[in-house]
């Protein structure tokens, strides 16, 4: 079969910005030659809410609920984040009791998100029975958050100093019980997605990303570890008291969507023995320090290892109670490039229309919190490429 020109050839595939099989606005533009994939472009930029802008206008106790705003699934990771990130303006010491329930409430978000993303996964290739279980079994987790924070979804337990509420010991007994049940269920899950033919048929080999690829694209979290890339904030720049509490840093080496389902499972039975051992050995004492509400001038940068990967947060104080400027940086804006990479076909490596959905599904997106303005000078065709410890450097931090 011939082609008279290249417009007969290739057709642009436009999914959204508004579409049935979203549930955020994003466009996805797909260039296809018949049934593969050639080309691909995302477009996050329909969800801009001003966020950074609105932080400067509120005091910082007020910023706490306007940051855990920034992603409802995220939420314990953003005020997390937030509250270290103005800590360190102060220099101040949180107590230890404080610093083991944020990590406690931090690995139960974990347990909740990959959860909800593992039921989502099945639902993308049609496997609906996997999804009504495993959204079932969430809902353990759901309820151990709401006991312990008194929210369901939006936590507010962190807060600048430490965080507002201790946790019961009958509650500690329940949250141990329900860890034991979870185990049990999600290992089943694991053999489920190792030996279903459904599973393996639509991820194996699908969405791949390979090792240097993502090291270059500056993938992050799941995505970046799924490619055998062995790195999470929590174990390679420690915060709270995961220096304390062991934990393994999960990689698999097949580079596709299976391994980025697997590591988020194995993730999630990591995150599991967290909880157990935050109960075990969780040190007595207060669980927050009195902080004046004006910190002192000066700059500071936070991050820390949300579900989707790694969250930074940055504030520039001027000594009055609203930040000069505030500054966030989300897992899925870094991980957008990753995507475009995984979904285009090249030499033998063929994307078909239908691997679209669950390869897009397999970096977890969040839209609501990844629209950003970006400035590009063209005419001196200049590239900085930053890292952090020259950005530390820079600011005089390191």
């Amino acid at each position: 079969m011939s082609f008279s020109s290249s417009y007969e050839r290739f057709f642009d595939i436009p999914i959204g910005p508004q579409h049935p099989a979203l549930k955020e606005p994003i466009l996805l533009r797909l260039i296809v030659e018949g049934e593969h994939v050639v080309a691909a472009d995302v477009d996050v930029s329909y969800t801009h809410r001003g966020v950074e802008r609105a932080m400067q206008e509120r005091n910082y106790i007020q910023n706490i609920y306007l940051a855990e705003r920034i992603c409802g699934i995220c939420n314990v990771a953003h005020t997390l984040c937030y509250c270290q990130n103005i800590e360190g303006l102060y220099d101040v010491e949180i107590p230890s009791r404080a610093l083991y329930i944020r990590v406690l409430v931090e690995e139960l978000a974990r347990i909740h998100s990959h959860l909800l993303w593992l039921g989502i996964a099945a639902h993308e290739i049609g496997f609906d029975t996997l999804f009504m279980y495993i959204w079932r079994d969430r809902e353990r987790v759901m309820d151990l958050i709401e006991e312990i924070t008194g929210n369901r979804v939006t936590s507010a337990i962190n807060t600048i100093g430490g965080v507002r509420r201790d946790i019961k010991p009958e509650t500690c007994d329940r949250c141990l019980k329900a860890m034991d049940y979870l185990e049990e269920r999600i290992k089943y899950y694991k053999r489920v997605c190792e030996t279903d033919p459904t599973v393996i048929a639509r991820c194996a080999g699908v969405g791949i990303l390979k090792p240097k690829d993502a090291i270059r694209l500056c993938a992050v979290g799941p995505t970046l570890r799924a490619s055998n890339i062995k790195y999470d904030v929590r174990a390679d720049d420690p915060y709270a008291v995961h220096d304390e509490v062991p934990f393994n840093v999960i990689v698999y080496d097949t580079n596709d969507t299976l391994a980025r389902v697997f590591v988020r499972i194995d993730e999630t039975l990591e995150s599991i023995n967290m909880v157990r051992y935050c109960i075990e050995h969780m040190p007595s004492g207060p669980v927050r320090v009195r902080l004046k509400l004006s910190p002192p001038v000066g700059e500071h940068l936070s991050r820390v290892e949300a579900p989707r990967g790694e969250l930074i947060h940055y504030v520039k104080s001027n000594g009055t109670e609203k930040p000069e400027r505030y500054k966030v940086g989300t897992p899925t804006f870094r991980n957008i490039p990753a995507l475009c990479e995984m979904l285009t076909s090249k030499g033998d490596y063929v994307v078909h229309i239908a691997d679209v959905p669950i390869t897009f599904a397999s970096i977890d997106p969040c839209l609501s919190c990844t629209s950003r303005v970006v400035m590009l000078d063209r005419e001196k065709g200049k590239l900085w490429v930053g890292s952090l410890d020259r950005l530390r450097r820079w600011r005089g931090w390191g």
